[in-house]
């Protein structure tokens, strides 16, 4: 959804949306601009306001990129993707943040959370935004509300499509609700603006809530068209069914043991498979800056939009690409090589998903490999066994001499030519992929979903001939295990704001059953209680509003 690039920043935080600042107890930094009438008289308002309900997830504040219009969030921490990430990969196996004094890193990455965590705060306060946002949208678009401006025939059916697509995008934030915190204040566009306590929804209800809302939009919803450039980036029929499977694929998490949901997320992953997506050749496509043009638009499901030089943040792609730098510019990697500049030495890669493909000398040969593990400035097209850089970051973080680095994101097109703007990347981060379909279609299968077997083999050796270019990374039937699939899903989306979701679901992030390194505080890692599987919902929330309520142990 390119086209939408043009609206994001201009109209994202206008009247119409912050006449919504009740609902979900958000305080806002930007008074009311324009009222809403003023909006739709205008040509293109109903397009310029969906546009805001996307823009979202991509920027947070209306007078650039280093504002925030949540107040108390900075812009870092209040980007919907960037909270995101913290959350579902910052707390896992496959990333430390080198400046552990930077407020909330600790807690979040070594497992110690607690109800005023600001990370914690940033994601919440940016979710059930989105909440409101969609929901004012709602409001503004129903059929009384056309009739009162003499909205035309055709003007409505486009306006039905863009109101399930508003839907879509608030199942979304409730479904990472769902996922995160187990529970979200409950607010519709059928209650008034300004209900400032709203009623909470948890568990089931919340589960049943999202899968109703998808189910029930469907048919409103564009049919999926990769190859169409003027529907990248917008919801379609594929992205509902995306967060549908992902809902199924969890449900024994969400509702308790003896709720699996295997055989409908088998369904959906098939419907979507077959739906027109297509895998790019070239793995590193799906992450560079021409990612909506280079072929990797027929595989990524829904992106959450980047532009250099009109969508730009502190987040998305573009943290995770920045943070990517050495320490040192002149050695490898360089800033030059990601296409970027500016700030860097953020991130550094934590032994366990370093050992995913260093570990076996197969996977060396694995495209997916993007772990740079040489700290010298020779050619990093070097094939010379991996030197200089220890695979165990130090327990003094400040060091950052140790512990491999990601080469996973890049601001470089797939010719190599930078982005439009060296700190504020072009690319788009891939909210969902189809491999990750393929995978999940496989897993599902193994869970007694039904389904074919051999249909599932061939998804996982499809994604692995890709890898590794041949077919001699394929497994056989019997190599076919959930533990091959947990290992295959880190090697594929690994930074992809899945790994902690998928580490639970196999039994693997609480308790001692797996420990990785700093898991709990220690460099070995060590056991964390069960309610570390989900995040409190913040304090201040909670004040503000005295009927949502709180996740055991905090």
């Amino acid at each position: 959804m390119k086209l939408y690039k043009n609206f994001l920043y201009a109209f994202l935080f206008i009247g119409i949306f912050t006449s919504c600042e009740g609902d979900l107890d958000i305080e806002l930094e930007d008074d009311d601009d324009f009222l809403a009438e003023d909006v739709f008289a205008q040509p293109g308002g109903y397009e310029r306001a969906i546009a805001g309900v996307y823009g979202n997830l991509s920027v947070v504040g209306l007078i650039g990129p280093g504002t925030s219009n949540i107040a108390g969030i900075d812009a870092g921490t209040g980007n919907y993707i960037r909270g995101l990430f913290n959350l579902q990969n910052l707390s896992t196996d496959e990333v430390i943040f080198n400046f552990e004094n930077d407020p909330g890193i600790r807690q979040v990455q070594k497992n110690s959370w607690d109800a005023n965590n600001v990370l914690v705060l940033g994601f919440w306060a940016r979710s059930t935004f989105e909440i409101s946002l969609a929901n004012e949208f709602l409001r503004q678009t129903t059929d009384t509300k056309l009739d009162g401006r003499g909205v035309d025939a055709a003007t409505r059916d486009e306006i039905r499509v863009y109101r399930a697509e508003a839907r879509v995008l608030r199942a979304l934030a409730n479904y990472h609700l769902l996922d995160l915190f187990r529970r979200a204040p409950f607010a519709t566009e059928n209650d008034a603006v300004g209900f400032t306590r709203v009623p909470e929804i948890e568990g089931q209800e919340l589960f049943e809530n999202i899968e109703s809302e998808l189910l029930a939009v469907e048919a409103d919803l564009l049919d999926v068209a990769p190859a169409n450039t003027l529907q990248y980036g917008r919801v379609n029929k594929g992205v509902a069914k995306m967060i549908l499977a992902k809902l199924y694929l969890n449900a024994e998490v969400y509702l308790g043991d003896g709720n699996g949901r295997y055989a409908d997320c088998l369904r959906l992953c098939q419907e979507i498979i077959d739906s027109g997506y297509s895998l790019t050749p070239n793995y590193t496509f799906n992450f560079l800056a021409d990612n909506d043009t280079n072929g990797a638009q027929n595989e990524i499901i829904f992106p959450v939009i980047a532009d250099g030089a009109t969508v730009r943040n502190f987040g998305g792609a573009g943290i995770l690409i920045q943070g990517q730098q050495n320490a040192d510019a002149s050695l490898q990697p360089t800033p030059a090589s990601f296409g970027v500049g500016g700030f860097g030495n953020l991130f550094r890669v934590r032994k366990e998903l370093s050992e995913l493909f260093v570990t076996s000398t197969l996977f060396q040969n694995d495209a997916r490999n993007s772990l740079v593990t040489q700290d010298i400035s020779a050619d990093p097209d070097s094939t010379d066994p991996p030197v200089d850089r220890d695979i165990n970051i130090d327990p003094d973080f400040t060091n950052t001499g140790t512990g491999y680095l990601m080469a996973k994101f890049s601001n470089l097109t797939s010719t190599g030519t930078p982005g439009k703007d060296a700190t504020f990347v072009d690319t788009d981060f891939p909210l969902f992929r189809l491999a990750d379909v393929y995978l999940m279609y496989a897993e599902a299968q193994l869970r007694g979903g039904g389904g074919d077997r051999g249909l599932a083999l061939g998804y996982v050796n499809d994604l692995r001939e890709r890898a590794f270019g041949d077919t001699s990374g394929n497994i056989t039937d019997p190599e076919l295990t959930l533990d091959l699939i947990i290992d295959e899903r880190g090697r594929e989306l690994h930074w992809e704001a899945h790994r902690r979701q998928d580490l639970i679901r196999f039994g693997l992030y609480t308790g001692s059953t797996y420990n990785w390194s700093y898991k709990g505080g220690p460099q070995n890692g060590s056991s964390i209680s069960e309610n570390f599987k989900l995040y409190p919902v913040p304090s201040s929330s909670r004040s503000a509003n005295p009927n949502l309520g709180q996740n055991t142990g905090f």
